[in-house]
């Protein structure tokens, strides 16, 4: 009897920053390290002898739980991805809300006619995973293995395992991040001795636990962004309130605001690409600004951040993270590995919020106006 455990991968800058990731190659965010650090814990005494992994960052940094500790080799297949998404890769679940709404709604069903657009079905990367764990095991007869995977394609191939029909796929629930299920392989078929087991995560470190629709059993939704330029000669009154108040927020209304400095300063970087401003909408309500420099910085390979704000009546729904994640789809694809912007010192809140999410200071600003410290975040995939 071959012994195959199958686990998810931690979390990852899809989960985090609302973004649709099947192929795109994303980093393990740090909830997700303490995530596979309890994962090894729960190995720790479990003999296991092959590793297996898709070949995706995200699923080889979760292996590592695994593989190092016991000293084994790696092993990767593009075979055992998740689902394609096509063209919708790397797009915020939110635009695809606002924009495709059925398409999205049958997806969410696990409607067996639904197909990314420009990319797999569900019944296309079901049967992709199932003969690629197949494989696995008829090539280590008797032995126990780790197969590291990604949500979608593990709740399809144990879709395959029970024999459920295409109209039963929306019973399966959904597998926590890291979470661990086990199948026997007798050299024929597979059956299942437990599934989707997150028992090793605390409550803090898990992700689906702090969503809105896995608490509420798909009653309710999370407030997913989408973006979009700003329209300039419509909206530039928009901008300039939000920088106003950011300012008087942050510095009080005894320093004086600049506010055709910002206008400038927001005109040039839309001359360098139409996303120098960009407005995050939560339905058709714009919510928060994001701006872009992709010039200033440049020359050490990272992208900078003018201005990152969220509206005061939504900052308590944590939507700040979907901006930097805004901010990662635009200049990753540049070559970037950082992004940089800076900070005023006293301003508690941000500061708080942008340690959370990995800046750390590198500097600070000098000749301005206000005190401004310079924070970075490695966005890359090897330092």
């Amino acid at each position: 009897m071959t012994t195959i455990y199958l686990v998810r991968h931690a979390e990852a800058e899809g989960n985090l920053y609302r973004r649709i990731h099947g192929w795109y190659n994303a980093l393990v965010t740090d909830n997700g390290f303490a995530q596979i650090q309890r994962l090894a814990q729960r190995f720790q005494d479990i003999p296991v002898d092959a590793v297996w992994s898709s070949d995706l960052y995200r699923t080889m940094t979760t292996a590592r739980a695994v593989y190092e500790p016991k000293g084994l080799e790696l092993h990767t297949d593009p075979q055992l991805r998740e689902l394609n998404f096509g063209t919708w890769e790397d797009r915020p679940w939110g635009e695809v809300y606002q924009h495709e709404a059925e398409e999205i709604a049958r997806f969410n069903a696990s409607d067996p006619t639904w197909q990314a657009p420009e990319g797999e079905n569900l019944a296309q990367v079901g049967e992709r995973l199932l003969r690629a764990v197949t494989r696995i095991a008829q090539e280590n007869p008797g032995k126990t293995v780790a197969v590291f995977s990604h949500g979608t394609a593990i709740r399809q191939l144990l879709a395959n395992v029970h024999g459920l029909s295409p109209q039963q796929w929306g019973s399966l629930g959904h597998s926590e991040n890291t979470a661990v299920s086990c199948l026997e392989f007798d050299g024929t078929r597979f059956t299942v001795k437990f599934q989707d087991d997150d028992s090793h995560l605390p409550q803090e470190l898990t992700t689906l636990g702090k969503q809105l629709w896995w608490k509420q059993g798909g009653k309710a939704r999370d407030v997913n962004l989408w973006f979009r330029p700003i329209r300039w000669e419509e909206e530039q009154e928009l901008y300039l309130e939000a920088r106003h108040e950011a300012w008087v927020s942050t510095h009080g209304p005894d320093v004086p605001f600049d506010g055709e400095g910002f206008l400038s300063d927001a005109r040039l970087h839309l001359s360098r690409t139409p996303w120098g401003v960009t407005l995050a909408l939560a339905d058709r309500d714009v919510v928060g600004v994001l701006q872009l420099d992709p010039e200033r910085y440049s020359q050490d390979n990272a992208g900078y951040i003018p201005f990152c704000y969220v509206n005061p009546q939504r900052r308590e729904q944590n939507l700040g993270v979907q901006l930097i994640g805004q901010a990662v789809a635009f200049y990753r694809p540049l070559g970037r590995d950082k992004l940089r912007l800076r900070c005023a010192p006293y301003n508690d809140r941000a500061q708080h919020f942008y340690h959370k999410y990995g800046f750390v200071k590198i500097g600070d600003e000098a000749g301005g106006r206000v005190p401004l410290e310079i924070l970075e975040k490695y966005i890359g995939y090897e330092r």
